[in-house]
């Protein structure tokens, strides 16, 4: 689209698409469109270059989306609210990881004022994204319906935990439901098993990963058809697509593929007490060298079915073998017979594993106030081009200035959307 987002000021010669107004005057030759005075060098326009995509979308799932958008070279608008933005920024390293390389600006979507500076941004924009309950854009006079008199090419992104239609539709629930309901934890339903699971937010992920899918898909669609869609993002629905080769089977009367039960595929402890990771599914050609290793040539020639009737004994036995050296003892000797396996990693080992960095996942991101903060950036490699963040967290209103020509920072009173 062209123009600035700043609805009372047009693009200035020369601007770039999805450039803010008020930045082009502290441009430096040379200097990348986003890029803050005093930053490295960027790299060259994302695939996604152009895109401006207004979010009112808090907390996890649109902020991912929105956050591998924004890497792949999509200018993303924060639509925050006025006293506190989202209720995120109270956690600032969580809030910081999602929304670096973003920009911000505050709207109270409860008066006339601030709605009027929505239809604004939503004029110019290509892509609106909300996170709220179904109904809830609608009652403020942005349902996708209202939206398309204002722009028809916007391609609008609804988030939500269950979706805009069904029975569930208007019941609360947060990651760890939306993973129970979606069958995610059908182990535990079978044997009772009440531990609590993993702290990964699989639904809050999937979802924003969807969403991201979505919002690409009916740009190239826009792009033949002129019009934007209305895309409806359940977060139990993507759990429930993740589910799909276990569900497949059950809803055809099948048995499901039980690749664990290789004695081969687990994690085991190591004399040292740290754990790594064996991951011979149903490979021959793995578990054969694998023996070779360990000392148990006998159990060599075993095929499959073999196995995993002998599954507990051999299990023990491969157990037993790498609990007699260390974890780093392994690694050597796994990778020359070409097994696959891993350590199980801390937090901190994953930031200083040397394959992670020679791929360029981690980025050093200038801040507005100074210094600079590691980010993890979006994973895709395009032509050896990895595009990444370029700029640092938003303060909350920041933009204010740049798109409606008011103050920047907190305030009013807080708007609670939900």
């Amino acid at each position: 689209m062209e123009g600035a987002l700043n609805p009372a000021a047009p693009g200035a010669p020369g601007q770039m698409p999805g450039q803010m107004p008020g930045h082009t005057p502290g441009h430096t030759p040379g200097q990348m469109p986003g890029q803050m005075p005093g930053q490295p060098q960027a790299q060259p326009p994302g695939p996604l270059a152009g895109v401006r995509i207004v979010s009112l979308a808090e907390q996890y799932p649109g902020p991912y989306a929105t956050l591998l958008m924004a890497d792949l070279g999509a200018e993303v608008v924060l639509v925050e609210r006025p006293a506190g933005g989202d209720p995120a920024r109270q956690f600032p390293p969580f809030h910081a990881a999602l929304n670096r390389n973003k920009r911000s600006v505050t709207l109270d979507l409860k008066t006339d004022e601030g709605r009027e500076r929505l239809r604004a941004l939503i004029a110019q924009a290509d892509v609106l994204l909300e996170g709220f309950r179904p109904g809830t854009m609608t009652r403020l006079g942005f349902g996708y319906e209202q939206v398309q008199a204002i722009n028809p090419r916007l391609v609008y992104v609804s988030i939500s935990g269950f979706g805009q239609t069904g029975p569930y539709k208007d019941r609360p629930a947060h990651d760890i439901s939306y993973q129970a309901i979606a069958g995610l934890m059908f182990q535990r339903a079978r044997n009772g098993n009440a531990a609590q699971p993993d702290d990964l937010a699989i639904g809050d992920l999937s979802s924003g990963m969807f969403a991201a899918l979505g919002t690409v898909s009916a740009l190239y669609e826009r792009a033949r058809t002129g019009l934007g869609r209305h895309i409806d993002v359940s977060m139990t629905d993507g759990l429930v697509s993740w589910m799909s080769v276990m569900l497949g089977p059950v809803m055809n009367g099948q048995p499901l593929a039980d690749i664990g039960a290789e004695p081969a595929y687990g994690i085991f402890r190591c004399a040292d007490g740290r754990l790594l990771t064996l991951s011979i599914a149903h490979e021959d050609w793995f578990w054969s060298p694998l023996c070779e290793l360990l000392g148990m040539p006998d159990a060599a020639a075993l095929g499959r079915d073999q196995r995993v009737a002998r599954a507990p004994e051999l299990q023990a036995r491969v157990a037993g073998a790498l609990a007699a050296q260390p974890r780093d003892r392994w690694a050597a000797p796994l990778d020359a017979a070409g097994i696959p396996w891993g350590p199980v990693n801390d937090l901190d080992e994953v930031a200083r594993d040397p394959h992670f960095q020679a791929r360029g996942l981690f980025r050093d991101v200038p801040q507005a106030g100074g210094g600079s903060l590691r980010h993890v950036a979006q994973p895709l490699v395009f032509s050896g081009t990895h595009p990444g963040p370029v700029r640092g967290v938003p303060a909350l209103g920041e933009g204010n200035a740049d798109c409606f020509g008011i103050p920047g920072g907190p305030a009013g009173a807080s708007t609670d959307l939900r």
